[in-house]
């Protein structure tokens, strides 16, 4: 179970082998048949029962049914008072706790420290706590604090024992995968030992091979409980996972249903400054010395100028377009194109880079009147719609990539790759 989706609410609860998004006659069934409870509690929380809150209700409930062995459960907001929650101590095979940001900083106490604590709230009496990091250790204490008063054994993929490594890249059947080694030797208070050479990760950046050295935790976690996942099972796991919108690389076939061509296209949901930063080191690992141009719409309660930040020094950088799209159906909760082009001015000029306005029109064969400026330590800023923003900035990277092929990414937002995605699928 996670959130949020991409292109169907399906998505927040997957099950099975595969992890199937669950069916639409499942998701109706299971509505339907908890309505009465659902509104009652409606009723008794005097309306204010979120969206969030029935969701998890459905998704616990149609667990119960389907007997299912394990639930893989992501935490909403924070931690101890989150609706997920309600999970006891006996009933849980392993606490996870990936990493400490300051994102929901107002909801949850306005400090790292609060948000520790809230999230520290998800460990329970007895039952492991697998963490991911690594942390600053003022963090580290406050998570292995609360595990020690809960009697929870704590097992760290930081830890000096653990070694991971990104080896290289290489392709398999056309998709990018990192090549990397993953070497565990867990806490004293659990045996088991993994060596995982030349694992090709789909899931591409740092980043994400500190989640694959965590998830291999959890298992060896969940191994030392009764279960058999063998090395060959938790390597094929690895490999297979994926999830839209992380560093998500579109084939030729989906950039030309956009009407692009020529520059690879590149979706990543990142939306602070964390998670801007992992952006701008998998793309200086990845593609090192290829231009760049990048499309952002974000939230309007987002660190627009830290997001900034980050990514302005991101390889050869020709251009930014800012541009909006709808948040559950509406503009609403989204920043403006002209309030997110004032952050990447202000960023620009930080760095003592020269700014050029280009005005994209949404014509295509006028929207790059600007483009022939020669650029000399300066960068293209630009607002307009989601489509002709990335035309005209694929039609730049064509004319300024040279014999390597430029790369556009779509960032800022889960909800702007959900609508590239959703142009795909219409």
């Amino acid at each position: 179970m996670s959130s949020p989706h991409i292109q169907t609410i399906r998505e927040r609860i997957t099950l099975g082998k595969w992890g199937e998004p669950v069916s639409a006659k499942a998701l109706n069934h299971h509505f339907n048949t908890r309505r009465e409870v659902i509104e009652r509690a409606v009723k008794l929380e005097n309306g204010c029962l979120s969206h969030f809150e029935v969701f998890t209700a459905i998704a616990f409930s149609l667990f119960a049914e389907e007997n299912t062995e394990i639930a893989v459960v992501e935490a909403g907001l924070g931690g101890a008072r989150d609706a997920t929650n309600v999970i006891s101590g006996p009933d849980l095979a392993i606490s996870i706790i990936t990493t400490v940001g300051e994102e929901h900083l107002d909801a949850l106490g306005g400090s790292l420290e609060s948000i520790a604590v809230a999230k520290s709230g998800i460990v329970k009496n007895g039952r492991p706590l697998v963490i991911g990091g690594p942390l600053v250790p003022s963090i580290e204490y406050i998570l292995r604090r609360k595990a020690s008063s809960m009697s929870s054994p704590v097992v760290s993929a930081s830890d000096p024992g653990n070694r991971s490594a990104l080896k290289g890249f290489c392709e398999v059947t056309g998709i990018p995968r990192q090549l990397c080694d993953i070497v565990l030797q867990i806490e004293k208070d659990y045996d088991p030992s993994i060596e995982l050479l030349g694992v090709k990760l789909r899931m591409l950046g740092a980043h994400q091979l500190q989640n694959a050295v965590t998830a291999t935790c959890a298992a060896l976690c969940l191994n030392k409980q009764g279960w058999s996942l063998s090395s060959g099972a938790i390597r094929t796991g690895l490999e297979s996972a994926f999830l839209q919108g992380r560093t998500q690389i579109l084939s030729s076939e989906e950039a030309n249903l956009l009407g692009v061509s020529g520059a690879t296209v590149l979706l990543d949901g990142a939306h602070t400054k964390e998670s801007a930063r992992a952006l701008e080191n998998t793309l200086q690992m990845t593609f090192p010395k290829a231009k760049m141009v990048l499309v952002v719409a974000m939230a309007n309660d987002k660190d627009h100028l830290g997001f900034a930040r980050e990514l302005i020094s991101v390889g050869d950088l020709d251009a930014v377009f800012s541009t909006e799209v709808d948040i559950a159906g509406a503009k609403s909760r989204m920043a403006s194109a002209s309030l997110l082009k004032c952050a990447w001015v202000n960023a620009s000029r930080e760095m003592n880079m020269k700014v050029l306005d280009l005005k994209v029109a949404e014509s295509e064969d006028q929207s790059l009147q600007a483009a022939g400026i020669v650029k000399s330590q300066s960068i293209l800023l630009a607002e307009g719609s989601l489509l002709a923003c990335i035309r005209a900035g694929v039609k730049i990277l064509n004319e300024r990539a040279g014999e390597q092929p430029g790369i556009l990414v779509v960032t800022g937002s889960l909800h702007i790759v959900s609508a590239v995605l959703g142009y795909l699928h219409s």
